[in-house]
């Protein structure tokens, strides 16, 4: 082991700063549009399957690998790998994957800032998604708002600055959730929505519905980019992962759940298409709030903890970036930080400008670049990701089962058992080869 190695300070923070790479845009953001895409309970059905069998096996082992190599998903792959074999190319695969979630990342981030500012100055009644998606200068100038924090938080210790402000996020989020979601079950279309939003309609359950669960699952927990192989490298060996695991997705999934349970009866009570895709949270929210009474208080908050569920995320996700950096040039957090958010930044320029100044269509008219850095992270990063990290984990061609038990056993708490061995050898590599195939022959390429 590394005994220079930063750690954190304590397991309460362990968890909470893993869930917070977990919890962000993905939950409050993605997953409340894609379930209203996707047919309402069926996916949420689909989806809560998808955590438990692919995404809570994918999780555990990238928790033990990260443990057990002590080092970012760049080097952890050369220390664990049998001498002369190259596992190592998906490291580097795997810091290109979190740069290209940060190119849009941030970008939303800042559209979260955005509202709650307009929100707090009481100019909500200006607010537009088209509008501001096409606005250079708020793009841009909150692009660079979220980017800059993010480092800046970064550039102190890791329990002096990532540890420490993740905490009270998270504890604020959950709190506002909270407070939220007992409000719209006031609504008077609280009935229908929350109808739509828990009862299967078993009819709309598809590929294409199963496809877009399993990406979801992964993008919500962060799986498959060494996202939470990271923290893994941060936590010594008093605690076995599987109930790591498990405490970790029951709180990114409480607040994914959360968020349905704020939106859906808002969008029936006042009659907004659950539908409307990546603008639901931006037009729809906005409109409920100007809507209805102290709304400006209520939208205010709602936009301050969706800062916080994308800050959270952001945060762990610069810091694995910030580490592979590191790993790879020697350099101490400052210089590291001012290298990788100048990056960041141009990198998620392309996002920003990409519906006013570079205009591009990857895939079908009206798509953007943020659907081209999605297609990249959601649709082949995150499940090939997960893919090989269980090829590594469960064969003797790469790390091999023994070594990975011997490692997600490690300290108390609940075990790997036996019988899971199937799950994690063959369930979970065949069921996400086969919707990834299904998933790029059903993508709508144009």
């Amino acid at each position: 082991m590394n005994n220079g190695r930063e750690k954190l300070g304590s397991r309460l923070g362990f968890i909470l700063l893993s869930a917070g790479c977990a919890i962000g845009c993905g939950n409050v953001w993605k997953f409340p549009w894609m379930t209203g895409q996707f047919g309402g309970g069926g996916f949420v059905l689909v989806y809560v399957l998808c955590l438990i069998l692919l995404g809570l096996p994918a999780m555990v082992m990238e928790f033990a690998m990260g443990r057990a190599s002590q080092a970012s998903p760049v080097k952890m792959y050369q220390k664990l790998e049998k001498p002369g074999h190259k596992w190592h190319i998906h490291g580097y695969v795997a810091l290109l994957g979190n740069i290209a979630l940060m190119a849009f990342y941030t970008v939303v981030t800042g559209w979260m800032m955005y509202y709650f500012v307009m929100f707090l100055l009481g100019k909500s009644t200006d607010l537009g998604f088209v509008a501001m998606i096409t606005n250079p200068t708020v793009n841009v100038g909150y692009l660079a708002v979220a980017v800059v924090l993010g480092f800046i938080v970064l550039s102190f210790d890791l329990q002096g600055g990532l540890e420490r402000v993740t905490k009270y996020l998270m504890v604020a989020l959950f709190v506002l959730m909270v407070v939220l979601a007992v409000h719209s079950g006031t609504l008077s279309g609280a009935k229908e929505g929350l109808s739509f939003y828990l009862v299967p309609d078993f009819s709309k359950i598809n590929g294409s519905v199963i496809v877009g669960a399993m990406n979801q699952a992964f993008f919500t927990l962060s799986l498959g980019i060494g996202s939470m192989a990271i923290f893994g490298s941060y936590i010594g060996k008093e605690r076995s992962l599987m109930g790591e695991s498990i405490n970790i997705i029951i709180l990114d999934t409480f607040v994914a759940i959360m968020a349905g349970f704020i939106m859906f009866p808002a969008c029936f009570t006042y009659g907004i298409e659950v539908n409307a895709g990546p603008s639901l949270l931006f037009d729809t929210m906005a409109t409920v709030f100007n809507n209805m009474a102290g709304g400006r208080v209520w939208g205010t908050l709602f936009f301050l903890f969706m800062v916080f569920a994308a800050f959270s995320t952001e945060l762990a996700v610069f810091e694995n970036i910030l580490a592979c950096v590191r790993e790879m040039t020697g350099w101490n957090r400052p210089k590291g930080c001012v290298a990788c958010g100048i990056g960041i930044f141009l990198l998620g320029l392309t996002t920003a400008l990409g519906y006013s100044v570079f205009t591009f269509q990857p895939f079908a008219p009206g798509s953007a670049w943020l659907d081209f850095w999605d297609f990249i992270v959601s649709t082949n990063c995150l499940p090939l990701g997960a893919l090989i990290f269980s090829i590594f984990c469960c064969y003797k061609v790469g790390w091999g089962w023994d070594n990975f038990i011997a490692e997600a056993n490690a300290g108390k708490g609940l075990k790997v058992q036996n019988w899971m061995k199937p799950v994690f050898k063959y369930f979970v590599p065949i069921c996400v080869l086969a919707l990834y195939i299904y998933g790029l022959a059903t993508f709508g390429w144009k």
